[in-house]
């Protein structure tokens, strides 16, 4: 019979129960996180009743994540499960249900008993560094935002109506220069627009080398995903990086829906101006406005752009 090992982890420690298949606790271990954690888990579960084993991590792309990659690279099986559907476990159970270390562990195994089509944890791959370097596009832009808000807030308390038109770093540098006959706080007010302004510079510089990194990590995948139209190299990242293995959707649906292209009803896509569009906060909105930053040649890294997405352009998911 197979046994399967929920692990509860954790920063500094990670807690381990193993189940069989009635439910029955067969053993319970607390180990520090360590360079030794890996071996410390694989001898004791060797020294377990049963066939088989699988491990079921809690947030196994969270707090888990490194340990579950040793796992896999181990050759042992590994299941991810989700934080709320253990916590159903733990609250519904019978008996149990305290908050504390071992009784989240043996929940997770119970879910991952009870639960079909969990996500298995397969070995990283060069999908990882495309998600990696878009979440990186995308801190970056927001870093530059910022600042820019920063600039225009300055710039209002030295000028009547600040800069009108879009801001630039030339159009921001020849107003800060061209200002005469400052009083002490007002110099003070320009030294801080000119701080500003070097973090804008010096954002555009890191958005545009993690362009040419993106540009290449995109080209060595080998994806067809850029043949689309409007489809660039940081749009592709966040695509191939953030689906993965398209696979673990259950269909073109489930992917839509996290993806934020699927429609709340069912207009027709001929009618599509009409239709509500449900925006997913994690994905769907920073790739539709870096979609947009990407085919308007005056929006260098700053996207505030909205992308009108036909319902229909999620039924067939990229690979």
């Amino acid at each position: 019979m197979v046994t399967t090992i929920g692990i509860d982890p954790h920063k500094a420690t990670h807690t381990a129960v193993a189940i069989n298949g009635s439910e029955t606790v067969l053993g319970e271990l607390t180990i520090p996180a360590d360079r030794y954690q890996t071996r410390k888990l694989i001898d004791w579960a060797s020294q377990l009743d049963g066939g088989g084993r699988v491990w079921a991590v809690e947030a196994a792309g969270g707090l888990g994540h490194l340990l579950s990659q040793q796992l896999v690279a181990s050759g042992e099986d590994v299941v991810d499960v989700p934080p709320v559907l253990a916590s159903r476990v733990r609250l519904l159970g019978s008996g149990r249900s305290d908050k504390n270390d071992p009784n989240d562990a043996r929940s997770v195994a119970v879910a991952a008993l009870r639960q079909p089509g969990l996500a298995v944890v397969r070995r990283e791959d060069h999908t990882q560094v495309l998600r990696m370097l878009a979440k990186r596009h995308l801190e970056l832009t927001a870093l530059r935002t910022q600042a820019a808000c920063r600039l225009h807030a300055v710039l209002t308390q030295l000028r009547p109506g600040g800069i009108t038109r879009r801001l630039s770093a030339i159009k921001a540098a020849r107003m800060l220069q061209g200002m005469r006959n400052l009083d002490p706080i007002s110099e003070q007010r320009r030294t801080m627009a000119r701080t500003h302004l070097a973090d804008i510079r010096r954002y555009d510089r890191e958005i545009k080398t993690n362009k040419v990194v993106i540009s290449k990590a995109v080209a060595a995948s080998n994806t067809t995903v850029t043949d689309v139209y409007g489809v660039g190299p940081v749009v592709a990242a966040f695509l191939i990086g953030y689906t993965s293995n398209v696979g673990r959707f259950a269909s073109a649906d489930h992917y839509a829906a996290y993806n934020g292209t699927a429609p709340i009803g069912s207009p027709p896509c001929s009618n599509h101006s009409d239709a509500s569009v449900k925006s997913s906060a994690s994905t769907s909105r920073p790739a539709k406005n870096v979609a947009a930053c990407e085919e308007d040649p005056g929006c260098p890294s700053d996207p505030q752009h909205t992308v009108t997405v036909c319902p229909n352009a999620a039924s067939a998911p990229p690979r």
